[in-house]
């Protein structure tokens, strides 16, 4: 009987060892589907961002990165699901300019874009370009500030709504050249393309991969990119700072969290983010966009936005805007 009964307590035993290293496999982040939530509609600049770095996701963490389109108030809405969501990294967020604008824009927001994530590692930054109708005579920044001067209430500028990179970028435009433009906020930067291309409005500081197929196609006419550089997915096209001295403006994009997610879960999705954005086929797709990728740490990441944040506040301040 004692010997039974010891039979019973070592077999017991080692089930027990058998099992843990089970039971943990089992629960290693991620063990079910990630919601990566955008908060614009399908088929923009950020949805297209979020399924290509979901896709490299998915295949490398096993589990699918299902993506959620919740457009409004400039993604704050989107923003604001994430901040209430379980801090547990099922749930993550692309963040973008319109965010660091948004801490200056609304005086009511109920988090805080720098200090109420977790940063999780940075996508890639690209520029605006600067796209004009056909119609329009300019063919250089120089002659569109003529042009518009001379033509004072003739010259709209569309933008995806209050508060986008596209909108500030156009407002910054106007402070730096005295221009008077007129500005057109759309639901989405859709709308807005759709009456760009159809001779309603005549500009748009709009993101470079929303626009790119259209210039190339001979739609619209680039002007200029906003960044300090020239673009390699345009490089005959100037930059606007080469006719406005000290202007630049560039729209950034990235992975958060809700704050306090674990450390595991924030290692991992760092780690296979940064190894995404050096793979030669994913950065391929992204040097066709015209992005520059930005691999760096949680903290890299959130300095980036810090500095966002600032840089935004005065032209938000200046230009007088009000949420739509």
């Amino acid at each position: 009987m004692i010997i039974r009964r010891r039979f019973l307590k070592l077999a017991a035993s080692t089930a027990t060892l058998i099992a843990a290293p089970s039971l943990a496999a089992a629960q290693a982040y991620p063990s079910r589907p990630i919601r990566l939530l955008v908060g614009f509609a399908a088929g923009g600049g950020q949805d297209i961002l979020a399924r290509l770095i979901g896709q490299w996701l998915s295949e490398r963490l096993g589990q699918q990165i299902v993506i959620e389109n919740r457009p409004g108030q400039a993604a704050s809405i989107a923003a604001e699901a994430v901040v209430r969501s379980p801090p547990d990294g099922y749930t993550l967020f692309l963040v973008g300019p319109n965010n660091a604008i948004n801490a200056t824009l609304y005086n009511n927001l109920s988090f805080d874009i720098v200090k109420d994530f977790q940063h999780v590692a940075a996508l890639v930054t690209m520029p605006n370009v600067m796209a004009v109708h056909p119609s329009v005579p300019a063919k250089t920044v120089a002659e569109f500030i003529a042009y518009a001067k001379a033509n004072p209430g003739k010259v709209n500028f569309a933008s995806g709504g209050v508060g986008t990179s596209v909108h500030v970028s156009g407002e910054l435009f106007k402070q730096m050249t005295g221009v008077p433009m007129e500005h057109i906020s759309y639901r989405g930067a859709g709308p807005a393309t759709i009456d760009l291309l159809a001779g309603q409005v005549q500009v748009m500081f709009d993101n470079l991969n929303s626009q790119i197929g259209h210039i190339k196609a001979g739609r619209l006419r680039a002007l200029a990119v906003t960044t300090a550089t020239r673009s390699p997915a345009l490089p005959d096209i100037p930059t606007v700072g080469d006719t406005v001295q000290g202007f630049e403006a560039s729209a950034f994009f990235g992975i958060s969290a809700p704050r306090n997610i674990p450390q595991d879960a924030l290692t991992k999705l760092n780690q296979e983010i940064n190894a995404g954005l050096r793979d030669p086929k994913l950065k391929a797709r992204f040097d066709d966009l015209g992005a520059d990728i930005r691999p760096g740490s949680p903290d890299d990441f959130a300095k980036l936005i810090a500095a966002e944040v600032a840089k935004w506040a005065p032209v938000v301040k200046a230009s007088g805007a009000k949420p739509d």
